[in-house]
């Protein structure tokens, strides 16, 4: 397997000048090898749709732990108390640091080495547990079909070479990765508009207004955990920043791209299928959108909804594991992990040692009764979010003359409001967990910090190879590389 280093000049935040092109350099460049083709804005957005939602499949649980109202009412609500906070803090911030990495590169350059470990020993332990779920997700939908994937040696055959056939396709390239993003989600989404234009005529619209059985008592835990797991991870496209052509112009506007896809997906799907038929709340759990569209529309739609479901975790996947892979590389880059991390395909520029580790933690989650470890994700994303809004914030009064592409438009005290609302979210999300959660969490923020510890001696002791270029910046810095 050819490899090559992630070699640097200057940190990977910074944008180097481009040489004035002369009959020289562009005999220079053509006798070079050829530049690889960096990401576009149409894969872009559907990689972030992917790291985001990837479809309306798990909203259905809104509805069964609080009707339709206050599901419909949560999707249109919420994107502006969470979502739109979070993919403005990563529009910012991606386009000053666009370099891979992303919210580790923002923590470092806030509050120091240890902090930009720790977030990233934080983003990736809560990326490869939810890699880990995908493929079993996949398994789980086949065994519907081939009752002989439930459960010995077919099912784990199963888990196994579905995670590295998905690695695979990961190693060949974050273009070919992007593309088939589209057109993963465009298949996956195709049924819902087919089941919303059929269930027009059969919508009644007073049915959005039911706040739920009377008999059935909300479940406000389930509801809120459902909204912040289908509209949260809006940051994780930042880590391959480095990877995208112009970042200074095309995150913001794939941020803006996806956050319309992203409520639509939901809104539309949701108000067809509680429009569309006589609500039975227990009914609503995961899946049940498969159901109602063999109510609806027939069978053939059911099939379909459930291939849709099956794309969308390889979708899911591909996008989850792009983002650890170059977190891995930008960490490398930085000189938090040895060198090696950054080693990259000569054959397709891509960082396969990231993405072999990446796959390793999956597959070993993937074999364990992860319930719990699912749950601390989400306690570990919280955690990596609340450092992340502080950067943000350290970041505007730390370096207020830094030159922004995109900037926010508003000064520090109305970004401290916009940052609050979400936080106090995140904190009520940590609050409520279980008491195995808080252990779990904690053990792996204890593996977290000793793993900077270790690195750091690693480097005393000159034992593994590091990058050195994890220098932080000055106000006025980023200004000369504009």
């Amino acid at each position: 397997m050819g490899t090559s280093y992630s070699t640097l000049k200057s940190p990977p935040y910074l944008l180097e000048e481009t040489p004035p092109i002369t009959a020289t350099t562009t005999t220079t460049a053509a006798a070079a090898t050829k530049e690889p083709k960096k990401l576009a804005l149409i894969p872009l957005v559907f990689l972030i749709y992917f790291e985001v939602a990837g479809g309306p499949y798990g909203e259905e649980q809104a509805v069964g732990a609080a009707g339709p109202l206050l599901a419909i009412l949560g999707f249109l609500i919420f994107p502006f108390i969470w979502s739109i906070p979070e993919a403005l803090v990563t529009a910012e911030l991606a386009t000053t640091f666009p370099g891979n990495g992303g919210f580790v590169i923002w923590a470092h350059q806030a509050f120091g080495p240890f902090w930009g470990s720790l977030m990233g020993s934080w983003k990736f332990l809560c990326g490869v547990i939810n890699i880990a779920s995908y493929p079993v997700l996949c398994v789980d939908y086949l065994k519907l079909i081939f009752p002989i994937f439930s459960s010995g040696l077919p099912r784990f055959s199963a888990v196994l070479f579905s995670t590295l056939g998905l690695s695979f396709l990961n190693y060949t390239g974050l273009t070919i990765v992007g593309y088939t993003a589209v057109c993963l989600g465009i298949i996956s989404l195709s049924p819902f508009l087919v089941l919303a234009l059929i269930s027009i005529p059969k919508i009644k619209p007073i049915r959005w207004l039911n706040l739920g059985g009377k008999n059935v008592k909300k479940d406000w835990t389930l509801f809120f955990n459902t909204l912040f797991w289908n509209l949260n991870f809006w940051d994780s496209a930042s880590a391959l920043a480095g990877e995208v052509h112009q970042p200074q112009k095309t995150f913001p506007k794939a941020l803006f791209s996806a956050g319309i896809l992203v409520c639509l997906g939901y809104l539309i799907p949701l108000m067809a299928a509680t429009g569309g038929i006589p609500l039975e709340q227990e009914d609503w759990v995961d899946g049940y959108f498969a159901d109602i569209a063999e109510i609806i529309a027939g069978k053939w739609l059911k099939v379909w909804v459930e291939i849709g479901a099956v794309l969308s975790t390889i979708g899911l996947f591909e996008a989850q594991l792009s983002s650890c892979a170059y977190q891995l590389l930008g960490m490398a880059d930085l000189g938090f992990v040895p060198r090696f991390f950054g080693l990259r395909s000569k054959w397709f520029n891509t960082p396969w040692v990231g993405i072999l580790i990446s796959t390793v933690f999956a597959l070993a989650v993937s074999y364990m009764d992860f319930s719990d470890i699912i749950s601390s994700a989400n306690f570990l994303y919280s955690l990596g979010m609340l450092l992340e809004f502080a950067s943000f914030l350290w970041l505007r009064r730390k370096l207020p003359a830094a030159k922004r592409p995109y900037k926010v438009p508003m000064r520090l005290p109305g970004l401290i409001i916009m940052c609050l609302v979400p936080s106090c979210f995140l904190v009520f999300v940590m609050a409520i967990a279980t008491k195995t959660v808080f252990v779990v969490s904690g053990l792996f923020t204890v593996v977290g910090i000793l793993w900077f510890f270790l690195m750091n001696f690693c480097k005393s002791r000159m034992w593994i190879g590091f990058n050195n270029v994890g220098e932080r910046v000055r106000d006025g810095d980023l200004d000369l590389h504009y």
